[in-house]
């Protein structure tokens, strides 16, 4: 019932062209629940960008410390070849 609903808000939302007025016309009609329904699918799309950000950010951090284990080993490498 929610997924519905969050699909029959998001493809309304899709047909206005000015975006902003179209959405508030809608809440001043929309029922509590259609709102509260609205307000969880924003906050449903805001959560997901959330994780996959936070993926990246850990996928990129793991990247880098490999990159400079291996720097640190040449680095360590060239130290004992010449020490």
């Amino acid at each position: 019932m929610h997924a519905q609903r969050s699909r029959a808000v998001r493809a309304a939302n899709r047909s206005c062209r000015a975006l902003a007025a179209c959405y508030f016309r809608w809440m001043a009609d929309a029922s509590p629940t259609d709102r509260i329904d609205a307000a969880l699918a924003r906050i449903e799309r805001a959560v997901s960008a959330r994780d996959k950000s936070a993926q990246d950010l850990k996928t990129r951090h793991e990247s880098l410390r490999a990159r400079v284990g291996e720097a640190i080993a040449a680095l360590d490498a060239l130290g004992a070849r010449n020490g």
